[in-house]
């Protein structure tokens, strides 16, 4: 996996860390207990801080993305869009779209390029049901 941060970016750098690593779980390239670079590599990859690392991956474990152990280190666990979840990215997404709207993007522009972006991600992988 390959991870790119702009280390100039105004977006704080374990921002960057945690959105690039949920973009790869969508492309597919990260999947269920893949694991991720042990908080040292990957601060000393990118010649940061490994707190910044620590702070990224807590975050996906707070979102339940990642599971963290002392013994496996960060891998990545299966998820379900639950209620909460829900509820939080709609909020988000209608920050998001607002700004758009904001911005003078049309509804078609807005749509299409949900579209382009849906469609850049692997599909999903069906759920073993027992």
């Amino acid at each position: 996996m390959i991870l790119n941060v702009d280390l100039a970016s105004e977006v704080p750098i374990y921002q960057q860390l945690r959105d690039r690593i949920v973009e790869a779980i969508a492309d597919g390239v990260l999947t269920e207990g893949s694991a991720l670079p042990a908080t040292r590599a990957l601060a000393a990859d990118f010649g940061i801080n490994f707190h910044t690392v620590n702070k990224a991956y807590d975050l996906l474990r707070q979102q339940g993305l990642i599971r963290l152990n002392r013994k496996t280190g960060a891998v990545v666990t299966p998820t379900v869009a639950d209620s909460p979840f829900r509820a939080q990215w709609t909020a988000r997404a209608r920050t998001l779209l607002a700004e758009a709207v904001a911005k003078g993007l049309s509804a078609d522009e807005v749509v299409t390029t949900c579209r382009s972006v849906l469609e850049s991600f692997a599909p999903p992988q069906p759920q073993d049901t027992p």
